[in-house]
C-alpha cells in the first residue's frame, strides 16, 4: 500500500467530536501522513478555543485558519467563507494532499471544498445524503456531495439519496455516523464523574437543551421564544434542572447565548456550558432524563441511549429519526405537551430494545479502510455521469 497524505478540516467542537475516531485511526495508520487543519470557531475564545482540546488529545495542527468574524449576522457568515478561502488557498496549495476529508453540512466547509476543487484535490465527504429542511445546512450538504469524490453516509437511505444525485455507486459507502464510535471505543464517565466534572446533581430530573439558530429563517431566532417560555414553565412547576449547550456559530447565536445566560442568572436550577468535550457530552446524554432543542445530536446520537428527545421547529425537518424523537411545533403549549409525553413512564417503556439507525460504532474503521485503499489520480477525480431516461453514458 502506497503512502498517502490525507488532510482533514475541522471547524468546531461539533464536527471534531464526529471526526475524533477517524482521526485517531488515520494517525495510527503506517501508510498515512495526517495533516489536520483547524478553522473558525476552534480558534475563537468566544466558543471555547477548542483547538486546545485537539492538541490535548495528541493531534498536531498542520495549519490554523483564522476565519470567524466577530459577527452575529448572515453577512458575517458569508464573509467568513471568503476569509477562510484566502488562507486555505495558500495552505492547500502548498500542502497538496492526496485526499481531503470533510464532514457534514456546516457553511464553513464550503471554503475548503471550493478551494480543493480549484486545486484538483480529491475530496471525501462524511454524512452526505441526509435532510434538514429548515437550515442552510441542507444545501451545503448537497453541494459538498457533488463536489466530493468519495462518500461515507450514515444510513442506507442517505446512501440511496447520494446515488440518486448522480454519484457512482462504487464511490458511496454506508459507514454509519462516526460520532457513535465513542459509544463503543471511548470510556464514558460514570454518573458520579459527570456530576463532579459538570457541577451537577443528576439524581434530579434533568433536561438537556441544545438549540441553534434556524438559518433558513430571516429572523433566525424567531422560534426560540416559544422554547424559552416552555422552559420557564417547566422550572416554575417542578424540580427539573435545565442544562444548556452553547449554540453553533451562526447568525443569531449571540442572542441565543444571551437568552440562555439570562435564564441561568435568574434560575438557580439552570447551567450553561460553552464547550463539553465529546466523552463528557456523551456521558451526560447517558445520565439526563430528557433532551429538547433542534440539534442533529438530538436525533443522531440520543437514540443510542433511548433518550426521550423533543425536536422543536423547522431546523431538522425531514431528517431520519428513531422512535425516541418527538416533534413539536414552535409554540409553547405544543413543546410542553411533547416534553410531558417524553417524560412519561409509558413513553420511556416503549423505547426498550430500540436501535440507532445511524450506525453501530464501527464507522471510523470503514472510513479509514476506504481512504487508505481508494485509487487516486484521474480514476478518482473524473466522475462519470449517470444515465438519464435510459440513455447510455
Amino acid at each position: 500500500m502506497s503512502q498517502r497524505t490525507i488532510a482533514v478540516v475541522t471547524s468546531s467542537r461539533a464536527d471534531y467530536s464526529h471526526l475524533y475516531w477517524p482521526l485517531r485511526l488515520l494517525q495510527e495508520h503506517p501508510n498515512v501522513e495526517l495533516r489536520l487543519i483547524a478553522t473558525g470557531p476552534h480558534l475563537s475564545p468566544e466558543f471555547g478555543q477548542t483547538v486546545r482540546e485537539i492538541e490535548k488529545d495528541g493531534f498536531a495542527i498542520a495549519a490554523r485558519i483564522e476565519s470567524l468574524l466577530s459577527s452575529d449576522t448572515d453577512v458575517g457568515m458569508a464573509k467568513s467563507i471568503g476569509v477562510a478561502m484566502l488562507s486555505l488557498a495558500d495552505v492547500l496549495g502548498a500542502m497538496r494532499p492526496d485526499l481531503l476529508l470533510l464532514i457534514a453540512d456546516r457553511y464553513e466547509m464550503l471554503a475548503p471544498a471550493a478551494t480543493a476543487l480549484s486545486l484538483r484535490i480529491p475530496m471525501a465527504h462524511v454524512e452526505g445524503g441526509e435532510i434538514s429542511e429548515g437550515a442552510i445546512d441542507d444545501a451545503v450538504r448537497n453541494a459538498l456531495t457533488k463536489m466530493s469524490h468519495v462518500h461515507f453516509t450514515s444510513t442506507q437511505a442517505a446512501r440511496a439519496r447520494v446515488i440518486a444525485m448522480g454519484e457512482e455507486p462504487w464511490r458511496v459507502h454506508r459507514a454509519g455516523a462516526p460520532s457513535l464510535d465513542h459509544l463503543r471505543r471511548s470510556r464514558l464517565l460514570s454518573r458520579e464523574e459527570v456530576e463532579a466534572r459538570c457541577g451537577l446533581n443528576l439524581s434530579r430530573p434533568t433536561l438537556l437543551v441544545a438549540y441553534h439558530p434556524v438559518t433558513l429563517e430571516r429572523e433566525t431566532t424567531r422560534e426560540a421564544g416559544a422554547l424559552f417560555a416552555a422552559l420557564e414553565e417547566i422550572v416554575r412547576k417542578g424540580d427539573t434542572q435545565i442544562v444548556f449547550c452553547y449554540p453553533n456559530a451562526d447568525a443569531g447565536s449571540r442572542e441565543l447565548v444571551d437568552r440562555a445566560r439570562t435564564f441561568v442568572r435568574t434560575h438557580g436550577d439552570a447551567k450553561l456550558f460553552v464547550n463539553l468535550d465529546a466523552v463528557t457530552y456523551w456521558s451526560l446524554l447517558r445520565c439526563v432524563e430528557t433532551m429538547a432543542g433542534n440539534s442533529s445530536s438530538g436525533i443522531m446520537e440520543t437514540a443510542s441511549f433511548a433518550l426521550p428527545t423533543v425536536n422543536v421547529g423547522l431546523r431538522q425537518r425531514g431528517r431520519e429519526r428513531a422512535r425516541n424523537v418527538l416533534d413539536a411545533a414552535p409554540d409553547t403549549e405544543g413543546i410542553l405537551q411533547r416534553i410531558a409525553e417524553a417524560r412519561s413512564p409509558e413513553f420511556r417503556a416503549s423505547l426498550k430494545g430500540m436501535t440507532n439507525p445511524y450506525g453501530d460504532g464501527h464507522a471510523a474503521e470503514r472510513i479509514v479502510e476506504v481512504l487508505t485503499s481508494v485509487p487516486l489520480g484521474a480514476e478518482l477525480l473524473v466522475k462519470r455521469a449517470a444515465a438519464v431516461n435510459g440513455e447510455g453514458r
